[in-house]
Order: structure tokens, then sequence, then C-alpha cells
């Protein structure tokens, strides 16, 4: 499929999609989720910028923020538990050189998630370019000064509640509670830090595919989950309450398997939330006048991304980021001189020899099997990532 994402994306994008519903196997996710939000592309495009962007050395007013930030992200994961480790090297370096891609809007603390949460699947610079992708294209203006973007979709989810969960509606309505209250970590992390680490990976690969009518999905379906019958709400009579509520989310609703089916069958479409976000937007320049922060279009999923710039076949075309070089080939090169001068040497008397020989009885291996390992490979440590200490799958890291 990815060496022919092109065509995949613009023949047969639904099974695309059915396929991301379902779940993308871990030892191709890091690589789907670079193809899905454009970071590939990008990356082509963008030759050797996140190198020259790593080497320079930041404004010191964005790598203190970095720094004290570092150690609060998934301190329990392998990549990210040691102080210094490479995980937090990595996750300086994406942050650090995001700062200077976007001076104007420079480092916001939501972004080290969304961060590290990339470089559990993808080297930092891949992971650098999928971030920029996220900011740009499926979140605009989520990271800017003043959050204006987050508010407005915090409206905007407000409003379609009215139409998923009237009884959930009405209680937020009934004790004035903002959506700002409760919605602003779950949008701009991606619910990174609220689902269980199975819930999350299944909720990227989606929203990576279809766009941020996902995170709205998932934010609508734990509102109607929680506060969506009266029985529910007997046990949050005021706004302390709900939001206490809300901020432990019974873990049953959260579950991977009846999280995903409620996501996909709820019926609220792109058109739904670009039809409400004009309204809230006409209804916020009546009482609040215009945006302070102009931000670019959203783009709704990975087809509207490769539509808007359509991507060539060189900057689509798969390149290895490992290579590993086989021992036999290290060991003929030592000796490399001297067979030469053998086999030249003994080209005529072989040539001869194959004339006059009879048939062989049989033909050995020419490479048999190595007794042991080589030098090169003895005393060379087996590194394996886990995504979470809490998940069940092992995932090499790409």
């Amino acid at each position: 499929m990815l060496n022919s994402w092109d065509k995949w994306m613009a023949k047969k994008h639904k099974k695309v999609k059915l396929r991301c519903q379902k779940g993308i196997p871990p030892s191709l996710r890091g690589r789907a989720w670079l193809y899905l939000s454009g970071g590939k592309v990008k990356r082509e495009q963008n030759h050797g910028k996140f190198q020259e962007l790593d080497s320079q050395p930041g404004d010191p007013k964005w790598l203190d923020v970095i720094e004290r930030d570092l150690h609060r992200q998934f301190p329990f994961h392998e990549m990210f538990v040691a102080r210094g480790g490479h995980g937090q090297q990595d996750l300086f370096r994406v942050l650090k050189a995001y700062t200077l891609y976007r001076p104007e809007e420079g480092y916001c603390q939501a972004q080290a998630p969304i961060a590290a949460v990339l470089l559990m699947h993808m080297p930092a610079e891949d992971a650098f370019w999928g971030l920029v992708q996220i900011c740009e294209k499926y979140l605009p203006g989520y990271y800017s000064a003043g959050l204006e973007a987050i508010q407005l979709d915090g409206e905007i989810l407000y409003a379609l509640l009215r139409q998923v969960s009237p009884v959930a509606h009405r209680h937020l309505k009934k004790h004035k509670l903002e959506p700002i209250l409760y919605m602003t970590e779950w949008f701009m992390c991606a619910f990174s830090r609220t689902l269980p680490w199975a819930s999350v990976l299944r909720v990227w690969d989606m929203f990576l595919c279809e766009g941020v009518k996902i995170i709205f999905r998932v934010g609508l379906v734990l509102l109607r989950c929680m506060l969506g019958s009266q029985e529910k709400l007997k046990a949050c009579q005021g706004l302390y309450e709900t939001m206490e509520l809300l901020r432990a989310i019974q873990p049953r609703y959260m579950q991977e398997g009846f999280l995903v089916g409620e996501v996909i069958e709820l019926a609220v479409s792109e058109r739904d939330i670009e039809k409400e976000h004009l309204a809230q937007l006409r209804h916020w320049k009546e009482t609040r006048g215009d945006l302070h922060c102009k931000s670019p279009p959203r783009m709704h999923g990975a087809k509207a991304i490769m539509t808007a710039e359509p991507p060539s076949r060189q900057d689509l075309r798969q390149k290895p980021t490992i290579i590993v070089e086989s021992p036999l080939a290290s060991t003929s090169d030592v000796d490399g001189g001297r067979e030469e001068t053998k086999v030249w040497k003994n080209t005529k008397e072989e040539q001869k020899s194959k004339k006059t020989a009879p048939p062989p009885q049989g033909t050995a291996n020419q490479y048999p099997a190595p007794s042991g390992l080589s030098p090169l490979l003895k005393d060379a440590p087996l590194q394996r990532s886990n995504e979470s200490l809490s998940s069940a799958e092992h995932d090499t890291y790409l």
C-alpha cells in the first residue's frame, strides 16, 4: 500500500479509511502515520531542514520551558524514564526545532505529549515533520497565543452535543460549565493524556486518516456516556461534581473496543463541523470582535491534505531508515585484495579444469551458516522500545 500511496488515496481511500478504523499494525504504524499526515512529503520537500534547525542554539526563552517539561511526558515509558536519556534528548530536539521553524508561534506545553507519542513510533526528524503537520493542517491555531482556536472548537463541541445528547447539553448549560474547562486537554493533546494507551493508538490511527472530526466524536461519546441520562446525573448535582466526574471518566467507556465502535457509529461529519464552525465564528465576531490569530484553513484528514498539496512520486518513494550491512560483505572486503589476485591468476586454469572435470556428484553450500555471531554483532546491545509500560503490544522503534 505504501509503495503506491497516491493511487490508494485517489482510488481506494475508503479501504485505507477502513483499515485505519480496524487499527494499523504496530510494525507499520510509524510509517503509516508519516504518510497519512503528509509528513513524508514535507520531509522530502525540505531535505536537510531539520538538521539545519537542530544545529542552531534556539531561543533561551523557549529552551528553559521545554527542559522543565521533558520529565513530565510519559514518565513511566522506557524512552522517557531516564533524565537526559535518548528519549528526552530527541523530544528536546524536536520541540526546539519547532520553535525555530515557527518562531511567531513558539512552544506550547500541549505540543510535548503530541511530539512524545510520535517519537515512540519514528525517528526525531520524522516526528518533527509529523508535529508540523498536526499543528498546521489538523489542529491549526491550537498552540498559538490566546488559544482562540481551541475556544472556538469548544463552542463547536458544545453545539454538536445538543444534537448528540440533549440531556448532557442541558446539564452543562444549567450549571454554566464552559467547554474550555473540560475539553482543552482532550483536544490539544489529542486524548494522549486521557485515554488508555491501546485506545490512544486506535484514536490516532483514525484521527490522522480522517481528521479532527475523530477528536470531536471521541469528546461527544465521552460526554454522552458520562452525562447522557438522568440516572447518571444524580451523582453530579453541581458544577464541582460535574467537573470531578469528567476528570475521572469510567474505564469501561474508554476501553478500546467500546470507544472505537461508538466513535465509528457516531454520525458527525466534516460538513457538520464546518457548518457549526461558520456559525460560531459569526457569533464570536458579534460578541468579541475579530480573531487576533489568523490560522490557516483546517484540513480534514489525509485525503484533503494530499488533494490540497499533490505530491510527486519521488516524494512518496520509500527509503530505508536503517541500513544493516551483511557480516559476509565485511569479511570479504578485508581479504578482497588477496582474493582478487588469486582469482585473476587462476581464471584460465579453472576454465580448463571445467572442460575436463567430470560432473559433480553433489554441490556443497557455498555460504555455510556461521557457527556464532560475527564480532560486529556479538557486542551490540539488543534494543527494543515498548510503546508504554501498560501496553500489551511490543513494537520496534522505527
